[in-house]
This record gives structure tokens, C-alpha cells and sequence, in this order.
């Protein structure tokens, strides 16, 4: 097992983890982006306001699991709400993601 394998195997297992838990999908794209396709039952909250509804997702009590096109917003979605004690993984491209599910 190559070290990419082994990564995106403990990735899946954090997925199904948070999943097992409750987690609430969070996509971060843009509302006219997440309109065009999402995760059934996430929520959309696009980056660029997340900073000032992290209370909204404190709310929600449950681990986030963050997405967005390609993973990059989403990884920095994540660092956010783990720095504002919101327990949090990127879970990358919604629509890799949506597989994993």
C-alpha cells in the first residue's frame, strides 16, 4: 500500500466516523454554485461568510464536514472552525465526496 492509499483510506475512515456521529455536511461554494448541484441535505454557508456565522454552526452541535468544488475552499472552511473549537475534516470535492457518502 502506496502512502496515497494509506491517506485516502484514513480519510474514508474519518468520513465514515463523522458520518456515524451525525456530522452535518457543510458546502462552502457559492450559493449560485451549490444551486447547481450539492450534497442532498447539506447546508451552504460560502466561504467568505463563514467567518461571521461560525456561531450559527456552533449551534448545530454536531462535527462538520466541509466541502466545495475541488477541496481547497473547504480546506480552509475546516482550519476555521477548528480554530473557532468546532470539530472539522475536509471532506474536499462535493461530488468525490457525495460518493463516499
Amino acid at each position: 500500500m502506496g502512502l496515497f492509499d494509506f491517506l485516502l483510506g484514513n480519510k474514508n475512515k474519518k468520513i465514515a466516523d463523522f458520518k456515524n456521529r451525525g456530522a452535518i455536511i457543510l458546502d462552502v461554494r457559492t450559493k449560485g454554485e451549490y444551486q447547481g448541484g450539492a450534497i442532498p441535505g447539506s447546508k451552504n454557508i460560502p466561504l467568505q461568510q463563514l467567518s461571521v456565522r461560525v456561531q450559527d454552526v456552533k449551534k448545530w452541535n454536531k462535527p462538520v464536514i466541509t466541502c466545495c468544488a475541488s477541496g481547497m475552499r473547504s480546506a480552509s472552511a475546516a482550519a476555521i472552525l477548528r480554530s473557532n473549537g468546532i470539530e472539522a475534516m475536509n471532506g474536499g470535492g462535493w461530488f468525490n465526496l457525495s460518493q463516499k457518502l
